[in-house]
Formats: C-alpha cells, structure tokens, sequence
C-alpha cells in the first residue's frame, strides 16, 4: 500500500519509560482523584514509569501525497459499534490511549478542548484504547470529562492495525487527523502539549475541503 511522505513540522523531545503493569489501569481508577492523578503529575515530573512515549513529533502530509482512506470498524466502551464510512466528509481526530499513561491524561483536556471547539462544525473525535477494557475506558472518560467515544482495541487490535498499514503508531499516545477523505493528513507522536497544535491542523483541513 502506497503512504504518504511525512513532511516533519516541529520536533519535541520526550523521555522514554517501561510499559505499564497489566493492572496498574484498573487500580488507578479505582482509588482516590488524587491517585487517579498520580502518573500525570510523574509524567509532568519527568519521572513517569508507565508508558512509552513518542519524541512529540509533528508531521503533515500534502494532499497530493497521501496514501489510501482508513477502513476500520470497532465497539466502543459504550458498546456502539462504529466504522470510518460514519466519519466521512469530515476531519477525524484519532487518539490512541489507554488510562494508565501519564501523558495521555495530561492531553486529555488539550483534546476535549479541540473537540469542543469542532463538534457540529467539521469535525470529529475517536479514541482508540489500545490496552484497557470496556469499564476502565469508562471510568478514565468521567474522570477527566471526556466525552466523545473510544473504540476497545485490546482483544485484537483490528483497529490499531488498520491504521498503522497507513502511518505507523509507535508509541502511546499517538494522535492521527485524517482528511475528508479518510486519509491520514498528519500525525503527532506522543502527547498533545496544548490544545492550539491540533486546533491549528484540524482548522486547516476543515477549509482544505471547502
């Protein structure tokens, strides 16, 4: 399958830690709203053991260069089955997650922000939770407002895989926007640091299609 050439937009640099403990996700969530904060406040630290994070690069493909629409299908935490026809025509904002990463708790009001700001006006936003089941997705979207939906790719990563025959998903969190056509139009690997980054891309591509 043909890819786009990633074209580098800005470059930050992000420690790299040991994965996470199978149970750590369901435990966290599970204690206090100061626990549930714990390995944000270590990621923000720089001390943060549980995930394993990208170099918060940001690339973007031109038009012309990008590879083939993402087919995908998934259930989320909710049980809703969704699939990319339901997002055509439409900018797609694509996270990939799951409740026990520090950065991806400290992205997550960067992201509904972004979301928010779009909803209703080009947009769109999906999770895919790469790790957890359906009640710790749950759980960490009420803890920290999230209201769009994640897609559970822990039983078979159906999801994960359809996307990364396109761009590669390396590390945890990675965020892809695609076009209205389906197309992965940029991708930001590791955590989101403010909301302006994505909220530039995703405005861009909204007038790209008008």
């Amino acid at each position: 399958m043909t890819t786009g050439a990633f074209r580098p937009r800005r470059a930050l640099a992000f420690r790299r830690h040991a994965t996470a403990l199978a149970t750590t996700a369901v435990l966290l969530l599970a204690g206090t709203g100061c626990a549930a904060d714990d390995l944000a406040g270590q990621y923000r630290d720089g001390t943060n053991k549980g995930y394993i994070s990208g170099d918060g690069r940001i690339v973007e493909i031109p038009a012309g260069e990008r590879g083939d629409a993402v087919e995908f299908e998934g259930v989320t935490e909710n049980g809703t089955t969704v699939t990319s026809d339901q997002y055509r025509e439409q900018v797609l904002v694509v996270n990939f997650w799951y409740a026990a990463c520090g950065p991806c708790r400290v992205e997550a009001p960067h992201l509904q922000a972004v979301y928010e700001e779009f909803a209703g006006a080009g947009a769109d936003f999906l999770g895919i939770n790469t790790y957890d089941q359906p009640a710790t997705a749950s759980s960490f979207a009420e803890t920290y407002g999230i209201t769009y939906p994640s897609v559970i790719d822990v039983e078979n990563g159906a999801a994960k895989l359809a996307f990364a025959q396109v761009a590669p998903v390396q590390a945890t969190p990675t965020t892809l926007v695609l076009d209205q056509q389906g197309r992965v139009a940029a991708r930001i690997s590791g955590p989101i640091d403010s909301p302006s980054t994505l909220r530039t891309i995703v405005k861009d591509l909204i007038q790209e299609g008008q």
